[in-house]
């Protein structure tokens, strides 16, 4: 897919982040030529020295070979997009303090990059967006031009990109026929099978996903705090019900729902459904009440203002560093509101006021995994030590 009216085939904003950057990787990795436009200068010396910024395995070393091939480049400016046949669109989608989306600053971004745009590109957006936005986008280019807007959302795992985007299928919407067929024509490079869908359809299809997968965290959760107040031990009781059981295999462990997705794409679907989305409301209840279910579940046996308590994990899922909207740090600030000496330690995530392992269970009364690292499973904590771990990694000697 050589342009010679083009520099790039490819131009991603947001380009140096968790989303915008595997994809970069792998776009280049298939011989494309990709920029990354992005103003994120740490992110860009990193790269630069052929180092990933953030952890997604099996990225370096294709991030190495396309860089030595000349096929990956970055800018900190914008308007590298005029010089790129497809502009694909990876910037982040936050919510207000009320869980609601802010369409409004995504939509003024395209009023800032609007002089860059012509209509011979094709326009990919790849952040979740709230339902009709591409229509909004559209009218804010001008509805009278022919614009090639098309919707493609990301739906990959994070730290498995570079697995999952050469694996999965991708969905593919537009508002017109040529941007379907412009953006299929894209991702048959990287992807084994493309899903054409109506726009309304690929929307749904994200928020769907990501409010599925919460609100199945939200039963375990559940059924995690009703079975330790019935003094049953949760994976004991998940055990039994999945052992030769297909109809239950599904079920997942209970701990922490977080990360950047979930929570807000579900808030996100919520508020287009008008707030009426029961189930996802109690969802967000039960995954964000479970760090002050743990805490209250400890005041019952201690006097937290002479407790000490570690943190086991402090990105939001396990084997990766990524921090964003991470539970273990709600957890942290309810036990420092009740008087408690916390220490916090993670195997990934860097900050100099984290502790090792090692340190944190010498110093600590009490002992949370809030992430089930896998390095966890290696440790021995003395029996005379409280161990609070949903995941039963944790070894006591």
């Amino acid at each position: 897919m050589q342009n010679k009216k083009y520099k790039f085939d490819v131009a991603i904003v947001g380009g140096l982040g968790h989303v915008g950057l595997p994809l970069g990787i792998v776009f280049a990795d298939k011989g494309l030529n990709v920029c990354l436009c992005d103003p994120n200068q740490d992110h860009a010396d990193m790269i630069k020295k052929k180092k990933m910024p953030f952890i997604e395995y099996g990225a370096e070393k294709i991030l190495k070979k396309v860089l030595v091939e000349n096929k990956l480049h970055i800018s900190p400016d914008n308007k590298e997009i005029s010089n790129a046949k497809y502009v694909v669109i990876a910037i982040g989608t936050p919510v207000d303090e009320y869980l609601n989306p802010k369409t409004r600053s995504f939509l003024e971004f395209f009023d800032s990059i609007k002089s860059y745009l012509s209509l011979d590109q094709t326009i990919i957006i790849r952040s979740t967006v709230y339902p009709k936005t591409c229509e909004q986008i559209l009218s804010r280019l001008g509805k009278e031009k022919n614009w090639k807007i098309a919707y493609c959302p990301e739906r990959i795992v994070q730290g498995y990109s570079i697995e999952e985007l050469n694996k999965l299928p991708q969905i593919v919407a537009g508002l017109s026929k040529e941007a379907i067929e412009s953006a299929s024509e894209l991702f048959y490079t990287i992807s084994p099978k493309i899903i054409k869908t109506k726009m309304g359809e690929a929307e749904l299809v994200k928020l769907f996903s990501n409010a599925w997968r919460y609100i199945q965290f939200a039963v375990a959760n559940q059924f995690y705090m009703i079975s330790n107040n019935f003094g049953v031990d949760y994976d004991k009781v998940r055990y039994a019900m999945r052992e030769g059981y297909e109809r239950a295999h599904s079920v997942p462990g209970a701990g922490f729902a977080a990360g950047p997705c979930l929570l807000k794409d579900t808030m996100q679907l919520s508020a287009f459904n008008s707030n009426n989305f029961l189930l996802g409301h109690a969802a967000m209840m039960v995954n964000e009440g479970l760090p002050n279910y743990l805490v209250e579940e400890l005041k019952k046996k201690h006097d937290l203002t002479k407790t000490s308590v570690g943190i086991l994990g402090m990105a939001f899922k396990a084997e990766i560093d990524d921090i964003r909207d991470s539970l273990s740090y709600k957890l942290g600030k309810i036990l420092r509101f009740n008087g408690t000496k916390v220490y916090y330690s993670d195997e990934y995530a860097k900050n100099p006021d984290f502790v090792s392992k090692e340190e944190l269970v010498k110093k600590s009364d009490v002992i949370i995994v809030a992430v089930p690292h896998s390095v966890y499973k290696e440790i021995a904590v003395p029996k005379n030590k409280e161990v609070v771990d949903l995941w039963n990694i944790i070894k006591q000697e």
